[in-house]
């Protein structure tokens, strides 16, 4: 059985955004804190 894609919210997305040009954390620890690839924060 398939695993369903996950699905972000804009607002998820802006934050998650708005967090990463703060640049107080790396992208390895925005994508552990919101369980995301580095790659789909840095894109």
């Amino acid at each position: 059985m398939r695993k369903k894609r996950r699905n972000f919210s804009s607002k998820f997305k802006t934050k998650v955004a708005l967090e990463a040009l703060k640049d107080q954390l790396t992208l390895a620890e925005l994508a552990t804190k919101y369980e995301l690839h580095a790659n789909q924060i840095s894109a």
